[in-house]
């Protein structure tokens, strides 16, 4: 008997064994995918890790159903990373097994309904009923989503169930490949037309149909110019007729059509396209390649506008030229678009990108790139996702602006850091590891001045251009002398006003969006609520609805309060909504835009409205955070945040770190260029430490100043943190559960533990949270010791009858 060993695509913790035929056991290696039988009726796709000959002991091993790779398509070294970041980050191998690969390429099982009735069977259906049996006419099977979409109604289930009992349907069970190859249609010429004394032949047979002759002499004139062969559509366009005709002349045998499978993205190279690097550049490139030889990770810590991209380019090129591949991560998915372009420009189709936005099959051919070592994926320019490609000579890992929250997956599991995890994959490949960032991580700082990583610092803007002037509004003594108007004070009008006569741009920040964060009544005080979250909703005025954020619930803007009745309702605090309609207003003439998860859903939103920006079609344009991303635009000479506490005030204990790096990396967007930049910052507390060390530029001092509380406290980077979350419907349950599971860890954890505390937020789509906060001081034996007695609490907490139904997830480095 022959047996492999899988992994599943669900949060298992282990391998499940199913038995193989000799022929299947030869042809079978570690990293294919196979089709198991899972459960009573699933099928799922899974992994192949192990071949034996061991049968299992607690259950009869179930035979595969088919094998879907001719050749592996996960590598030794993957599987290696998936199984550091299943322990690290204390998740099981199935939920990364399920993050890592594209979705394309994990097969899903969809319940197939088949037809199994007669024409005079129809009589028995209900008019909902007749309509599914009305599309099994056209189809051999449907899935259940597809009724959902046929009947319009979310819940099809009961209907189904009703066709099945009468015997009208049949229902089966299987696995559909999602990703499907794009196919291009190309257009060739018979080959007894090609010869040049039988085109007046041709023309002969053509007769008097203009249009034919048209596009066949079309033909040959793109076939001289282009050398390459003609697409359909190029085909079409040139010749300006229709379609049709091109099928007209097919059917005549004289053209012949033929499909080519094409990549869905490329890019292209400029010929003329060329990067000169100054001085202080060329310096610190030198420095990157010697840092190299002494350390494996080494911190690049550049003011903003610095020119590190060009660096990065001249460093890639290098690595480029050793024959090796280079992941370069990204925190944000509207970076790509500015970085494409630069990158694309100097490395034509070298370049592959890998983010959400992409659609599966995009993505899936960017993987089979990266595993065939291809040409066309030298360079994968990617977020956090991109870790998980199946890269097999891995040379150089960039990681720029290290210090974004976004590289914390939060969920689903796994929730891993994608810097860590990048250096972890990189010392797996023996590769090279450059972080980047204007405003370091503390803990990537630290390590830096302890020498665990290499340090290179860049204090010169490229050209010398100076960093841009910082000007405080106090909003308190600006409010009391009645000098505002609506969100904006007088001295950041006069500016922007003086910006616009310049003819050069503006950005605004607001980190908050939406019209306003809530609307309250003013007679009694009422503030609706979600009815799912422990939140106010956010008022939208273009829609004027209200919506929750976490759990997605709208609802119309009431007319009046919904406790006392009254007329009076008023929204309270802003957001990029109101910022925007304010500044219609004041600035009737100009074109404003706003940049928000809101306004950027769609696939290529992001790249349209920065193109717009760089080819200066808008004036004025208004974000949240996203501002903030290292975004290069050479006109932007004037930069406003609307109000800077909301940063400060946050109950997190990196609020400060993150309040500095997101304001000083705004206002590095002003002035990146020959022109001036100014910033101007409206604050309640213009001397809070944070605000003054960014009027200061001043790291050094923002750095001393949180280390030394992050020590006091028993924060990272002296001490790691361990955050249990628990969620229950039932308040009174979920206490008593996080109390017993708290109660066992304090016995047996000798580090310190804090909680079980209710969240500021404390539920969420109707689930209750408590959370456990565990600090384990930074060294190995502590960190492994502790998950260990964690990963057995938890085990013992599930196995106990009464609490079994609370969720729990880990969240290691919270």
């Amino acid at each position: 008997m022959y047996f492999i060993n899988v992994i599943l695509p669900l949060n298992l913790d282990k391998t499940f064994t199913y038995s193989v035929n000799v022929e299947e056991y030869k042809f079978l290696q570690p990293g294919m995918r196979v089709t198991v039988p899972f459960g009573k009726t699933k099928v799922y796709t899974a992994l192949v890790v192990e071949k034996h000959t061991n049968p299992p002991v607690l259950y009869e091993a179930k035979e595969i159903s088919q094998i879907i790779d001719d050749v592996p398509i996960v590598n030794e070294i993957q599987l290696k990373h998936w199984h550091w970041l299943a322990s690290y980050y204390m998740c099981s191998i199935g939920e990364v097994f399920k993050s890592a690969l594209p979705t394309g390429l994990i097969l899903e099982s969809e319940t197939m309904i088949s037809s199994s009735h007669t024409e005079s069977d129809k009589t028995l259906a209900t008019d909902e009923e007749f309509l599914v049996l009305d599309a099994l006419e056209n189809k051999s099977s449907i899935t259940i989503s597809e009724i959902s979409q046929i009947l319009n109604k979310k819940n099809v289930i009961p209907i189904v169930q009703s066709l099945l009992a009468k015997g009208l349907l049949s229902m089966h069970d299987e696995v559909q490949d999602t990703y499907k190859p794009k196919l291009v249609k190309y257009i060739k010429l018979q080959e007894e037309f090609l010869q040049a004394d039988n085109l007046q032949e041709l023309l002969e047979i053509l007769g008097k149909a203009k249009k034919q002759k048209e596009i066949v002499l079309t033909y040959f004139q793109l076939q001289a110019t282009e050398k390459k062969p003609i697409a359909a559509k190029l085909l079409i366009e040139t010749s300006g007729v229709s379609a049709a005709v091109i099928k007209s002349l097919v059917d005549k045998n004289i053209f012949e059509e033929y499909y080519i499978n094409t990549d869905r993205v490329s890019f292209e190279k400029e010929a003329d396209y060329e990067i000169h690097l100054s001085e202080s550049q060329a310096t610190v490139l030198e420095t990157i390649n010697e840092k190299f030889t002494q350390f494996d990770v080494n911190l690049l810590h550049g003011v903003t506008a610095s020119g590190k991209t060009e660096v990065y380019i001249k460093l890639i090129e290098a690595f480029l030229q050793q024959d090796k591949q280079v992941l370069f991560l990204l925190p944000e998915i509207a970076l790509t678009t500015q970085l494409v372009q630069r990158l694309s420009a100097y490395f034509g189709n070298q370049i592959a990108v890998f983010h959400s936005k992409y659609n599966s099959n995009d993505r899936v051919e960017v993987y089979n790139h990266v595993l065939q070592n291809s040409e066309k994926a030298k360079v994968v320019l990617g977020v956090r996702s991109a870790l998980f490609l199946p890269f097999s000579n891995l040379g150089l890992i960039v990681v720029d602006e290290e210090h974004e929250a976004t590289y914390k997956q939060q969920d689903p599991a796994p929730r891993y850091h994608a810097r860590d995890a990048a250096i972890v994959l990189a010392k797996y490949h023996r590769a090279k590891v450059l972080l980047g960032s204007a405003t370091p991580s503390l803990e990537s700082y630290h390590n830096a001045k302890t020498n665990k990583y290499g340090l290179i610092e860049m204090f010169t803007r490229f050209n010398n251009v100076v960093l841009p002037e910082i000007h405080l509004i106090d909003l308190k003594d600006k409010y009391f002398r009645k000098r505002m108007d609506g969100h904006f004070s007088d001295d950041l009008l006069e500016r922007m006003n003086e910006t616009l006569e310049n003819k050069e741009q503006i950005m605004l920040f607001q980190n908050r969006r939406g019209y306003s964060p809530y609307i309250e009544c003013k007679t009694c005080g009422h503030v609706p609520q979600c009815p799912s979250c422990d939140v106010s909703l956010t008022y939208y005025k273009y829609k004027n609805h209200l919506k929750c954020h976490y759990c997605g619930h709208s609802m119309a803007k009431p007319t009046h309060c919904h406790a006392c009745n009254s007329l009076d309702i008023s929204a309270k605090g802003f957001g990029t909504e109101q910022v925007e309609l304010e500044l219609i207003k004041l600035f009737p003439n100009k074109r404003i835009a706003r940049m928000d998860q809101d306004t950027t859903r769609g696939k290529f939103a992001f790249e349209k409205m920065i193109d717009a920006f760089k080819n200066q079609e808008i004036d004025i344009l208004v974000g949240t955070q996203m501002l903030a991303k290292g975004l290069d635009f050479e006109n932007v000479t004037l930069v406003g945040i609307l109000n800077a506490d909301n940063l400060l005030n946050q109950p997190y204990y990196r609020a400060y770190e993150r309040a500095y790096q997101m304001m000083v990396q705004v206002a590095g967007r002003s002035g990146r260029k020959a022109k001036k930049g100014s910033v101007v910052i409206q604050t309640y507390n213009p001397m809070h430490n944070t605000i003054q060390q960014v009027v200061n530029n001043n790291y050094t001092a923002m750095f001393t100043e949180q280390l030394y509380e992050r020590r006091n406290f028993q924060y990272p980077p002296y001490f790691r943190l361990l955050q249990i979350k628990l969620k229950h419907r039932d308040y009174e349950k979920l206490r008593e559960g996080a109390t017993w599971l708290y109660n066992v860890l304090k016995q047996h954890v000798a580090v310190p533990i804090l909680g079980p505390e209710e969240p500021a937020i404390n539920r969420i789509r109707n689930e209750y949270i408590r959370i456990i906060l565990i600090k384990i001081p930074n060294n190995a034996n502590n960190l492994i010791g502790t998950k260990k007695i964690i990963k057995k609490a938890l085990v013992s907490f599930e196995a106990t009858s009464q609490y079994r139904a609370i969720k729990t997830t880990i969240n290691v480095d919270y």
